[in-house]
């Protein structure tokens, strides 16, 4: 006798299925793989697959964490602040670990993970444990300054950046030392997910080799440069991943100083720099009209002599030394949440809710929580490179 749930499913028509299972965690989606072949033909769909990470990506903000411990567990850790409010409810899981997969982890996009180790890298969806192995970069370099993946909507392609720094060497007698002009040249290598090999795009004049987090936006990846070494002084650049183009974004008036932008990030859609300034202070700068000089204005300002608790005195010893030499640039903006609460990382050691409408903070902790870590901002989904987005 035919179960009656089957019964209910062939009367559904198949768009309003795809409606009713698209609103559905990934978690549940994959469970739901295992009940017969025609769900698991079912929640393989495109159309599935495309309607589930938008509504995913719609639902707030969640990150995935590695620990940066030398020696330590590869273990992924995924965190969800869709439904977080003051009293916590933050989903946390730990993702089943692949012995294939012992990388670092580097970016995130559209629910897929770039990742390498010492031989190459990998794109990787840490919910289906997917993942592809991309082509090595001829004479790999010893000097990466940034490696960034992302999607352009209209060409509907992945790729991957890498900027590479090459110093002028200087032989003197029996050393050799790298040449003391301020000029960084940052030499380009750009792979389209799917071709056979890299393309080298060239050199640029600026100084790319600071770990400064990148920012994703309207098909274009954007980093905080320099023009030289010589300089603290940040210039906003960025990569369009269909035109394979660098330009400058246009800065608000008060980035004059040499201490201003020192991160970024997409906050509601727009791009935003944290900027810090003499007095301590951490401003959320949020550029409302993309390209648009006169659009950036300041939204957000925090006081940043808070020091969580939970600091070791290992952890506040390295924090002060931070702060000496850059003022405050150990404390990161993650995202706005929902509630206008704003969810901070400091030293990627800890993750700190602040509440500007009472000047509060709160940590978060969770168990198994990696002591040092790399965070990124990651929809889980059932996203691979094959599935048109």
């Amino acid at each position: 006798m035919e179960h009656p749930t089957t019964n209910i499913m062939k009367k559904l028509p198949p768009e309003i299925i795809l409606h009713i299972l698209s609103r559905l965690p990934v978690t549940s989606l994959l469970q739901s793989m295992s009940v017969c072949r025609a769900w698991r033909i079912l929640i393989r769909d495109p159309l599935l697959v495309t309607t589930n990470l938008s509504h995913m990506s719609d639902s707030g903000p969640s990150f995935i964490f590695q620990s940066n411990r030398p020696n330590s567990s590869y273990q992924l850790f995924f965190f969800d602040f869709s439904d977080f409010h003051s009293e916590g409810n933050v989903m946390f899981k730990k993702l089943p670990a692949d012995s294939s997969m012992a990388m670092y982890l580097v970016d995130s996009c559209n629910g897929l993970l770039c990742m390498r180790d010492s031989q190459g890298m990998y794109i990787y969806n840490p919910f289906t444990r997917l993942h592809l192995e991309l082509p090595k970069l001829m004479h790999y370099p010893a000097q990466v300054g940034h490696i960034a993946f992302g999607f352009h909507q209209t060409t509907k392609q992945y790729k991957v950046v890498q900027v590479v720094v090459r110093r002028q060497l200087v032989i003197r007698g029996d050393r050799v030392d790298v040449a003391a002009s301020n000029l960084i040249q940052s030499q380009v290598h750009v792979l389209t997910i799917g071709d056979l090999s890299w393309r080298n795009m060239g050199t640029l004049p600026y100084d790319l080799t600071r770990p400064t987090p990148r920012a994703l936006l309207n098909g274009r990846l954007h980093w905080l440069s320099k023009p030289d070494k010589s300089t603290t002084a940040s210039l906003l650049t960025s990569f369009d991943l269909e035109t394979e183009q660098f330009q400058q974004v246009p800065k608000p008036d008060c980035c004059g100083s040499d201490r201003c932008f020192h991160h970024l990030m997409v906050l509601r859609g727009c791009l935003s720099a944290g900027a810090y300034h003499d007095n301590e202070e951490l401003e959320i700068w949020v550029m409302k009209e993309y390209g648009v000089k006169e659009s950036w204005i300041k939204e957000f300002t925090l006081g940043t002599n808070y020091l969580p608790p939970t600091l070791q005195q290992t952890d506040l010893l390295h924090f002060n030394n931070a702060r000496a030499r850059f003022p405050n640039s150990s404390v990161r903006v993650l995202c706005v949440l929902r509630n206008d609460e704003i969810l901070l990382e400091y030293l990627s050691r800890l993750v700190v809710v602040f509440d500007p409408s009472n000047g509060t903070f709160k940590e978060l902790t969770f168990h198994e929580m990696p002591h040092w870590y790399t965070i990124v901002a990651h929809i889980g989904s059932l996203n691979w490179i094959h599935t048109p987005v």
